[in-house]
Parts: C-alpha cells; sequence; structure tokens
C-alpha cells in the first residue's frame, strides 16, 4: 500500500528508564544482588543521560558478566541498543528478558519494535499479541501488530487490531494520536477493497494533516482504482508541493495523461518517476507505453525491457515488448517475447495473434498454424484469425478445413470479400463447383472488379462448360488486365469445341499475348482461324507454332 513505507507508527517505551529514575521498580533478583544492580542501573541512567549510550551499555553488560543478568539489566540493554538503532542486539537483549521474565510488562511490545524495524513481520506480530495477552489495552501494541499483518497482506487479520486500537486512545495521554490508527485501519480497508470506506476515512483524516505525504500519497492510490481523474490530480499537484519527485504523485499525473491519450505528457511524468522509483515495474510499463504511443520506438523497447528485468512473469510486460520488437521488424526477438507471456497465462488471445503472424512471417507455417487454431478456440468469433488460418490451410492444401475457417468469417460478415473469394477456392479444390461459383458471384457482387474472383469464376464455369457464362466474366476480366494465358486457353478449347470459332480465337489470341512462346495456343488459334475462312492468318499462326516447337509440324499435317 503507498505511503506505509514511510510512515512510523510506533516509538520504543520509555517507561521503563522513568521508572529506573524514580527507583519504583524491584529487580526480580536475590537480596544479595540487589544493591549492585541497583548501582549498576543508576551508573547507566547517569551515561546514557549524558548521551554516552557505549558507555552505560559496558556499565550495564559488566553488571550482567557478573552474575547480575537480571530482567532489568537486559530490558536497560535492549532499550540502549535500540537507541543506537542497533535492532540485532536490541532484539537479543529483550529476548532474554522475556525469558527472565515472560510477564514483563514491556519487553514483548519492544522485542515487537525490534523485530518490526528488521522487517520480520511475522515475529513481530506475535510478540505485539503476547504483549497485549500481557496488557490488552495496550493500543500500541494494537498498532503494532495492525501493521505488522498489513504487511504480510492479512488485511482482514489486522482490521480488527487498528478499530481495537482506536477504543483505547481518548484514555491515553499525549502520544495517543487518532490519525495515526484511523491511517492503519484505512489501509487494511483499502487492502480488501473496500474503497468507498477508505475515501471517507482519507477525506476525514485530511483537514487534520494536510501535509502528511503517506496520507496524499495513498489517497491519490486510492483515487486512481476510483478513477476519480479531479482528485487524483489535486492531491498529485499538492503532493509535489511537498515532495517535487513523490512517486505517487507522478505514478497520478502520468495515469491521467495515459487516460486522456496524452502520451507527450505521461512520457514526461513516467520519465521522473523512474528516476525516482527505479525498480518499479508498473512505472516502467506505462512509460513503455507512452514512448510507443508517440513514436520512440527503441527508447520503449529498453522501457519494457526494464519492466521484464524486474517482474520476468509480467505477461502485460512481455506482450508489450514483443509487440514492439515486432513493429521494428525482429521476429525472432518479438517471438521470444510472446512465449514468456505465454508461459503466464496460455489463453492470452491478443499475445496469441501477435505471435501467430511473427512465425508466420517467419515462414513457421506449422505453428502460426496451430497458434492460429488454438486462439479459435479460446475466441471463436475472432474472424481476422479465422481468416489467416484458413488462408494457411488453403495453402497447405487442406481444402476442406480451410472452407471451415472460412465460413466462421462469413457467419457476421457475409460480404467480406477475401473470405468470399478464398472460400470459393477451398470449395473449388473440393470439387465443390456449386458453392465456388456462388461464392464469386457474391464476392464480385461487392467488388465488381475484384480480379482473382473474376478470374476464378470464370475458370469454374469453364470446368462446368458453360461457356456463355465464362466468356462474359473473361471479357470482364479482360477489359481491366491480361487473363493468365491457362485460363484463355482453357475457355478458348471449350468455345472451339461448341463450335464457337470467332470467340475461340479471341481467346487464344489473349492467351498467346500472354505468353508468345505458348505453341499450342498458337496451334489452336491457327485452326479456329482456318475454320473462320482466314486461311492466311492460319498459316501465319501455324508458322509461328512450328517455329517454337517444331514437333508441331506432324500434329500439323495429320
Amino acid at each position: 500500500m503507498a505511503g506505509d513505507n514511510e510512515q512510523q507508527l510506533f516509538f520504543i517505551d520509555g517507561e521503563l528508564i522513568e521508572r529506573l529514575m524514580r527507583g519504583d521498580r524491584t529487580p526480580v533478583q536475590t537480596q544479595q544482588q540487589r544493591p549492585v544492580t541497583a548501582s549498576a542501573l543508576t551508573a547507566a541512567v547517569s551515561l546514557a543521560s549524558e548521551g554516552r549510550l557505549d558507555d552505560a551499555a559496558k556499565e550495564l553488560q559488566s553488571a550482567a558478566d557478573h552474575g547480575e543478568d537480571t530482567a532489568d539489566v537486559q530490558a536497560g540493554l535492549g532499550h540502549l541498543r535500540f537507541e543506537q538503532q542497533n535492532w540485532i542486539e536490541a532484539e537479543a537483549h529483550y529476548a532474554k528478558v522475556t525469558q527472565l521474565e515472560p510477564g514483563h510488562p514491556t519487553a514483548h511490545y519492544n522485542l515487537g519494535l525490534c523485530l518490526e524495524r528488521q522487517s520480520k513481520w511475522e515475529p513481530a506480530a506475535m510478540a505485539f499479541e503476547t504483549a497485549l495477552a500481557i496488557e490488552p489495552k495496550r493500543w500500541q501494541a494494537q498498532l503494532g501488530r495492525g501493521l505488522c499483518l498489513l504487511r504480510l497482506g492479512q488485511f482482514e487479520a489486522a482490521l480488527p487490531c487498528f478499530e481495537a486500537a482506536i477504543e483505547f486512545v481518548p484514555s491515553q495521554g499525549k502520544d495517543a494520536n487518532p490519525g495515526r490508527i484511523l491511517f492503519g485501519n484505512a489501509v487494511a480497508l483499502h487492502g480488501l477493497g473496500r474503497l468507498d470506506e477508505v475515501a471517507d476515512l482519507y477525506k476525514k483524516l485530511l483537514p487534520a494533516s494536510p501535509n502528511a505525504t503517506d496520507l496524499l500519497a495513498n489517497f491519490i492510490a486510492l483515487s486512481i482504482a476510483r478513477k476519480d481523474e479531479t482528485r487524483v490530480k489535486e492531491l498529485s499537484e499538492r503532493l509535489l508541493k511537498l515532495q517535487p519527485d513523490a512517486p505517487s504523485a507522478l505514478e497520478g499525473l502520468a495515469s491521467i495523461a495515459l487516460s486522456h491519450g496524452d502520451y507527450s505528457a505521461a512520457a514526461q511524468h513516467g520519465s521522473r518517476l523512474v528516476k525516482v522509483s527505479p525498480e518499479s515495474c508498473e512505472a516502467w510499463f506505462n512509460l513503455g507505453v507512452a514512448l510507443q504511443k508517440t513514436g520512440r520506438l527503441e527508447q520503449a523497447i529498453n522501457a519494457y525491457r526494464q519492466a521484464v528485468r524486474l517482474r520476468p512473469d509480467s505477461v502485460e510486460a512481455n506482450a508489450n515488448l514483443g509487440a514492439a520488437l515486432q513493429e521494428r521488424g525482429d521476429l525472432e526477438g518479438a517471438a521470444v517475447a510472446h512465449k514468456a507471456a505465454l508461459r503466464g497465462d496460455p489463453q492470452a488471445p491478443g499475445v496469441l495473434w501477435n505471435l501467430a503472424i511473427a512465425c508466420e512471417r517467419q515462414g513457421n507455417a506449422q505453428e502460426a498454424e496451430n497458434l492460429f487454431a488454438t486462439l479459435i478456440r479460446i475466441a471463436p468469433d475472432w474472424e481476422d484469425a479465422a481468416f489467416r488460418l484458413g488462408y494457411l490451410q488453403l495453402r497447405r492444401g487442406s481444402h476442406q478445413e480451410a472452407a471451415e475457417s472460412f465460413q466462421i468469417c462469413l457467419k457476421k460478415h457475409e460480404d467480406w470479400t477475401g473470405a468470399l473469394v478464398n472460400h470459393g477456392l477451398a470449395a473449388w479444390k473440393s470439387g465443390d463447383l456449386e458453392t465456388a461459383a456462388g461464392n464469386f458471384h457474391r464476392a464480385l457482387a461487392v467488388e465488381p472488379s475484384h480480379s482473382t474472383a473474376l478470374t476464378a469464376l470464370a475458370a469454374v464455369l469453364v470446368e462446368q462448360n458453360h461457356s456463355v457464362d465464362a466468356l462474359h466474366w473473361f471479357r470482364t476480366l479482360k477489359s481491366q488486365q491480361q487473363p493468365a494465358p491457362e485460363l484463355s486457353y482453357n475457355l478458348g478449347v471449350l468455345l472451339q469445341t461448341g463450335g464457337d470459332h470467332a470467340a475461340a480465337a479471341e481467346c487464344y489470341q489473349a492467351a498467346v499475348e500472354s505468353n508468345p512462346a505458348f505453341s499450342q495456343a498458337l496451334l489452336n488459334l491457327g485452326q479456329v482461324l482456318k475454320a473462320a475462312g482466314k486461311a492466311e492468318e492460319a498459316r501465319h499462326a501455324w508458322s509461328r507454332a512450328m517455329a517454337i516447337d517444331p514437333e508441331l509440324a506432324v500434329e500439323r499435317l495429320r
């Protein structure tokens, strides 16, 4: 939760030293030891008051080494080491106190503080819990246990700690600060997703602590989650005045810029954010998005790489890195990143699509086909994936499968010309000429000049022996481009067989124009010209044919 790293909720209990100075607590020891221990404690207190903490610690340690190892001596050592921020030694001393005097009123609490300072959240929480068993109304221990549970992500268990702490605060002294407890309570509610309650708490806390940076930071995070952009902007600008490089404020402004498509501003805020939060995966990721949207592809790739470095299993970071590398043309690198993303989410549709496209462009047709098929199973309405799958199946010669894939495309888009043509090609190759012709007709109704549809329709009609219709579509094609020589020749044969020599001559001539070395078309051209009474033109055609293929002379003489 934003801000809880900085908040200092706890303090060392000074009650022991005050008691020692008053002399109102009798250490647990023998009558013979008591005068020596009291002397050592008095000397230690005097040295500590002069700031000579090491000397004070030596005084107490000497007493412990000479048989005066009492709870009070260990507690004093613990306090001195705590003041020196030597949490490890302080922990050891307070742990010794709890062994010597399990019911000691402050040792378990102070032990919890030492553990908390070392981020040992679970044992710290247990120490605070023991302190509460000894003194149930110690609100500081409730606060301490609540914080540790927050650190452990146990928000539901933490909530009652703060609620219990607030009950005892009014009767406490100057150290009782309800705001600190309410803040912890708000963090717990935030973790439980009870955002409206959290917002109400933050609103109550803010007027009393308008410059509390941790409160502002958490309120910004909450407002981002609630998509309250007005408050995000207001709080972020206020926090930046207090902390010019406050990460949560920069994150808030960057999030607003991204949501409004102001990628230049998002990149500006994001660049500042990664400088102060270089270990934030989210900051690098969002910066990558902003940079990519503003055309700074190489910088975006570098930002995504940083995000992946920080969180190698991030689906989003790997997916965006893959997309950026793919945009740059690095298909191999893109495939590696996409596969990393799929390890985190094997059914991410966008990643499957991008990886399939990368594989197809790399020439890995089978892998691409498998990926498109997986995508269709996950997202049956993804028509573009069905189209690419159908194309690969058609190219592989799996015509029936291809027809089924293209049929998916046509369920929602009946006038999709590309799908109609390819579905027709698949049906044609499967021997279903009627379906093929129907699809080509539908495609031409949408796009009358579609050359592939014109060519395919004419060819199918030739196979169906529909010479008149075939000639119509052939001439339509011929009016916009030169037909393929094979189509021209086959239609010419069909027309010649039907006795339409003039039309056949037209087709053979078209075949020869496309392929001047097409000797068989020249031979047949001569035949239909002769039948049309054009003997001289026929001899010229035959002469050209035999010059290309002398063996045709034998056929010519038959």
